[in-house]
This record gives C-alpha cells, structure tokens and sequence, in this order.
C-alpha cells in the first residue's frame, strides 16, 4: 500500500498509475477546500454577462501571449550579454553591467515601466506601447536572468576550464562545450521560475494602456460588475500560459541530467 504514496527508492521513480492516483487526490482536496470556501460566503455566479465578453478575453489573452513570448526571447539575450559582461576583465564593462543588475533589481517594476515609457521612450520617440512593454519587460527580468547565468557559469570548476585550455579550445569554444551545456543544467530551474515570472510581471502593463489580458479582464469587471467571474478566467488564461512553459522546462532538466 506504501508504494501507492512513497518515493520509490529505485532511479526510476513512481509509475504513470501512481502519479495519476496522487495528483487525482490532490486536486480534489484542493477543490473540496475552494468549494467549502464559496458555500461559506454564499456567493452566487452569474456567467451569462461574462459570454457576451468572451472575445474580449481571447484578444486580451493572445496579446499577452505575444508579449510574453517576445520578452521570454529578449530577457535570455539581455541575461546571457549581461552575465558575459559581468565576467569580463575590462572593468568599465563589468561595473556597467553590475549597475544595471543593481538598479533593475533595487525599484521595483512598477516604477520602471512609468520612468520608461513616460521619459526613456518618449525622450527616443518610442510611441508603439507593445514595442516599449516588451523592452521594459525585457530589461527587468535580463537582470535577474544575468544573475542566474553568472551563477551556472561560475558554479563550474576550474579544474574543467584548465583542462579546456590544456587542450586547446579557444575561450568561446571552451563556453560551447564544456561551460554552457554543464551551465544550462544547473539554470534550468531558477530560469523557468524567472520565466514564469515574467508572464505574470506583464499584467503590469495595463498601467501604460496595453490592452493585454489583465486590463480587459478588469474592463469586464467595470462593464459587468462582475468581479470573481471577471478574474477566475484570468487566473485559467495565466496558468494556461505558465504550466506549459513549467512543464517544458521539467522535460529539458531531465535531459540535461548527467554526471559530472
């Protein structure tokens, strides 16, 4: 009965039937707990209001998978430059990326997404606010994702970076084959908390009139008074965009599971 809810002590962990089993029991304890919880208020759900913005939801959501997706590519360039910088032995470099890190990391989002688009952006011309969320968004999590990479970088040994040199890699291949690979492992799961993360971070671009999903979420809420109708399907759309991405990020960590 034990194996029904223990780790197996073997390499290959549960099987399919007993993953299922225990997931299974717990979605429905959460369930039961969310259902006594809504029986106690006595809430009453009226989804017929909520149709009638249904499409509204859909362009909010697809924005903001475009988003998402854009500043998921520009943050891992941002990070990786970042971290590289970081490392560098010409100091003006390294302090540049260091006050970067330090100042993205110190204020917080909300305030940047303002002093950028209201200052930065204006002062550069930059009118297209999709273009401005997804440089701002960017920008933020580049700094937490540098700090990440820096750390996979230097979690490496010396003795394997010795041992590049011995046998003639230049520096860049010695990053392609022997730091980043090992690197990439160790990253993985802080970079997909990060990514997460950053989906989530872009409802606050509803500040700057991004009609993202957020801010049509909460456009229906005014339309319809509403509100738990108004945000249950943003909580769905939100967990639809980050379990995938967990997921995702679950399989490569298996991959990437080696000795070293």
């Amino acid at each position: 009965m034990a194996r029904w809810f223990l780790l197996a002590d073997d390499a290959e962990g549960p099987s399919h039937a007993v993953r299922f089993f225990n997931l299974a029991i717990a979605c429905i304890v959460l369930s039961a707990l969310f259902y006594v919880a809504f029986r106690r208020v006595a809430y009453h759900w009226s989804w017929e209001p909520i149709w009638g913005y249904r499409q509204k939801f859909i362009t909010g959501w697809l924005i903001t998978l475009g988003l998402s997706v854009a500043a998921l590519a520009g943050s891992a360039v941002v990070g990786l430059v970042t971290a590289l910088m970081r490392r560098s032995r010409v100091l003006i470099i390294n302090y540049a990326a260091a006050l970067y890190v330090e100042l993205i990391r110190g204020t917080p989002l909300l305030v940047q997404i303002l002093l950028f688009f209201y200052v930065i952006a204006n002062a550069a011309r930059l009118e297209n606010r999709y273009v401005a969320g997804v440089v701002i968004l960017s920008l933020f999590a580049g700094a937490y994702i540098s700090e990440i990479i820096r750390a996979g970088i230097e979690s490496i040994a010396d003795s394997q970076l010795e041992s590049a040199r011995a046998i003639g890699l230049t520096p860049i291949q010695t990053y392609r084959y022997v730091v980043f690979p090992q690197a990439i492992r160790q990253t993985l799961p802080p970079l997909a908390g990060q990514f997460v993360s950053l989906i989530k971070d872009s409802s606050l671009l509803s500040i700057i009139s991004i009609s993202e999903f957020t801010l049509n979420a909460q456009e229906v809420n005014a339309f319809t008074y509403s509100t738990l109708e108004s945000y249950v399907p943003l909580a769905l759309g939100y967990l639809a965009l980050t379990l995938p991405l967990s997921l995702w990020t679950r399989q490569l960590e298996r991959r990437f599971l080696y000795a070293t």
